[in-house]
């Protein structure tokens, strides 16, 4: 069965898309966690980070590269911003499709609250 994401790339679902190209595409996260929040997704269904192979090395690299990009064109970049890979329930992964979230636009507190 088809993640979400597989379903918001192939255009079956809406998305309000920032970058597409032919290895990820980049949309706004529906439920909104800081001013800037974006999900960068790779068009390959890679359901967990534990998934990732050698092969997907380039991949990856080019997701952050996006990040950066975007935080640049979204004007994050020079206060800074979060990039996020949850993997896993204990994780907080809701999708078991891998993604970052680029988080940005406020000051955003300690990584992780105990």
């Amino acid at each position: 069965m088809p993640t979400l994401f597989e379903r918001i790339i192939a255009g079956e679902l809406p998305a309000t898309f920032i970058h597409r190209d032919d290895q990820v595409v980049a949309f706004r996260d529906i439920h909104p966690r800081a001013p800037t929040h974006v999900l960068i997704v790779p068009v390959k269904p890679i359901p967990t980070l534990n998934d990732v192979t050698a092969a997907d090395v380039p991949l990856l690299g080019h997701m952050l590269r996006v990040a950066a990009e975007l935080a640049r064109r979204e004007g994050i970049a020079d206060d800074g911003y979060r990039v996020i890979v949850n993997c896993n329930r204990h994780g907080g992964q809701e999708v078991y499709h891998l993604h970052l979230h680029l988080l940005g636009g406020k000051p955003l507190g300690p990584m992780v609250s105990v």
